[in-house]
């Protein structure tokens, strides 16, 4: 058995290695980038090694560096995880080369399927359904055009190199193929530097079968059944689940089959997927379900698969890779239940899934019990940085039956928060509501035809503002009169005091650049979600999304307002410098307190000569962007 393992790779995959490695008594070693010093999986790995600076192409994608840093630290394997040179044939062979155990399959077996038109030839000799297309030598424009028209449209352009949804086209007419090309093959030569292309029949209700394969080095292949990926935002899994649901027993045996000929066919070693597109115009048929590549590597949503056969994949790559045979046979392994996951990214949905990057001020995820489990490479108090692919987090459900696996994960994400950065929580949340994925009906093309209908609103409901006033209220006047954070008790009487006047109390609250006056009422919904933060902030998660309510001012009696004083932290940081006390007198543009974010201070002013009232900050503290900081009322006219 391997005794010490290099992990290439960095985030949510590095750390759910390096757990498995630990439990069977492994010593690993990190590798990390200057943006990744601090990062989860270098904190927890047994060692780490500097490989160079924050962008991939310096650091995380230089096999040389790599293979010197499992020499330095006397690693005898090198565990690729997913993405980067996982699939990399050259680095497989380096490392073997090395004299390394390379944790994957062997460098043959990855140059066969890493072409995606040499390898539809394989498989079609293996027995394997491919999709009715072309993947000839000759690639002039006319001959492309020939077999597009024999082929009949809709046809989809694929780049033989590609993959992640690049060098991909579907062309709907013969007029418009020769653009499309010429499309396709400038993105593929600048992605991929390969600019052919092979032709596919266009699936018109398409859905993203993947059958789990793995080998070992005796010559055994077993499959560990279906998942079903077929929920994509441009090609990009979002949802992925296991089984497939309309999957039949017979349908399954003759795709599995063909799934464990596929691997057979290249001296599978290790965990594999053979991915296929299914036509499910009617249903789910052995007769209409076609190869379409082979990752050779461990998936993203691996843990679906082993949610459900209680298999812990990681574990057998080790195992195999080490020399042992597989733990299981075929007719050991079986369905138990079912398993949904969805990917939490740092993107913000409302911009166009733009990626939210930042230092993650505050999160939280459910605890796991029951069928839940949380894969995620990063903590509170991290950075998101742009540096790499935005994943926060897997999170995953497991239930008896489909039904409780959605209904458990959607719970799961409700509860779930993340704060500041901005996630893709409430778009997660509405997918798994929609009424044609609860039916099973979701064909890859489902989230751009429901456009819209899947983004939750940026900005808090009417409803919300209400719910949060009586929090943000209670929270605020103990802080203020009590110190410290606000009990239960008091929190749940919604700002009402003994003594109090009769007098309608509203409170002035900000959300996202947003300021309202809100009447305080009882809170109507005692057991919404919700955090407080340190600095006063009141986050509210409903439907996946969370939103932050903080003071602006707060009022007796309606209409009593003066002037809005509010001084906002501009973004998160730390306060260096508190110059004024509560109750000072200060005047316009006089200095209130300094601020320190990303290596530089920032000195936040009065706005007008006035008293100082609602000190929240305090020197040393750490606030959140938008958090008050403090309030100067206006001197009375």
């Amino acid at each position: 058995m391997i005794q010490k393992l290099l992990i290439a790779n960095r985030g949510e995959i590095a750390c759910r290695i390096i757990r498995t490695a630990r439990e069977m008594g492994i010593a690993t070693v990190a590798v990390y980038s200057d943006a990744d010093a601090k990062a989860l999986h270098v904190r927890q790995a047994d060692e780490a090694v500097h490989i160079g600076p924050s962008s991939a192409v310096e650091s995380y994608l230089v096999g040389e560096k790599i293979i010197a840093a499992a020499t330095q630290t006397g690693a005898e394997a090198i565990h690729p995880g997913y993405g980067f040179l996982s699939e990399n044939a050259g680095f497989a062979q380096a490392v073997i080369d090395a004299g390394l155990v390379w944790v994957g399959p062997k460098p043959s077996s990855i140059e066969a399927m890493g072409l995606k038109d040499a390898a539809k030839k394989l498989m079609r000799a293996a027995g394997v359904p491919v999709t009715p297309g072309y993947e000839g030598e000759d690639q002039s424009v006319e001959r492309l055009r020939q077999e597009a028209d024999a082929i009949g449209y809709p046809v989809l352009i694929k780049a033989v190199a590609g993959g992640g949804g690049k060098g991909m086209r579907k062309v709907d007419a013969a007029a418009d193929f020769e653009a499309a090309l010429e499309s396709c093959r400038r993105e593929a030569k600048a992605s991929f530097s390969n600019d052919e292309v092979l032709l596919e029949k266009w699936i018109t209700s398409p859905r993203h079968i993947e059958v789990q394969v793995f080998g070992d080095s005796h010559g055994n292949v077993v499959h560990l059944f279906e998942r079903d990926c077929s929920l994509q935002r441009r090609h990009q899994k979002v949802i992925e689940e296991a089984p497939a649901p309309g999957m039949d027993e017979a349908t399954r045996e003759e795709i599995c089959a063909a799934a464990v000929r596929a691997a057979k066919a290249v001296n599978y070693e290790g965990a594999g997927t053979i991915e296929f597109i299914a036509d499910a115009s009617e249903g789910l048929r052995a007769d209409r379900i076609f190869f379409m590549e082979m990752n050779t590597r461990l998936q993203v949503e691996h843990p679906v698969t082993e949610e459900i056969t209680g298999v812990d994949l990681v574990e057998w790559q080790l195992r195999v890779a080490s020399g042992e045979e597989l733990p299981m046979r075929q007719d050991e392994l079986a369905i138990q239940g079912w398993a949904i996951e969805a990917r939490l990214y740092a993107e913000d949905p409302a911009t166009g899934f733009l990626p939210s990057t930042g230092r993650i001020g505050s999160m939280a995820f459910p605890g796991e019990i029951g069928g839940r489990r949380i894969e995620t490479g990063v903590e509170e108090g991290d950075t998101i940085s742009p540096f790499y692919d935005p994943m926060i987090a897997k999170l995953i459900n497991h239930g008896d039956d489909r039904a409780a696996a959605i209904e458990g994960l959607m719970e799961l994400i409700e509860k779930t928060y993340v704060w500041p950065v901005k996630t893709n929580g409430g778009f997660l949340f509405k997918c798994l509501e929609s009424a044609r994925f609860q039916l099973g009906d979701v064909a890859t093309g489902f989230i751009a035809e429901a456009g819209d209908e899947l983004i939750p609103p940026a900005m808090p409901s009417d409803a919300l503002w209400q719910e949060a006033a009586p929090k943000v209220f209670a929270e605020a006047r103990w802080r203020l009169e009590m110190g410290g954070e606000a009990p239960a008790a008091w929190r749940e009487l919604g700002g009402f005091r003994l003594n109090s006047s009769p007098r309608r109390r509203e409170i002035e609250l900000r959300s996202g650049g947003e300021t309202r006056r809100v009447p305080i009422e009882k809170e109507r919904y005692p057991l919404l979600a919700q955090e407080r933060l340190e600095d006063g902030t009141v986050l509210i998660m409903f439907g996946g999304r969370v939103y932050g309510f903080s003071l602006a001012r707060h009022d007796a009696a309606a209409g009593g307002a003066a002037g809005d004083g509010a001084i906002l932290a501009p973004m998160p940081g730390k306060v260096i410098a508190v110059d004024v006390a509560e109750g000072d007198s200060v005047t316009a543009g006089q200095r209130l307190m300094v601020l320190e974010a990303m290596k530089m201070e920032h000195a936040l002013t009065a706005p007008f000569d006035g008293t100082v009232t609602d000190l929240a900050a305090s020197e040393g503290g750490q606030v959140q962007v938008d958090a008050v900081l403090c309030v100067v009322e206006p001197v009375a006219e």
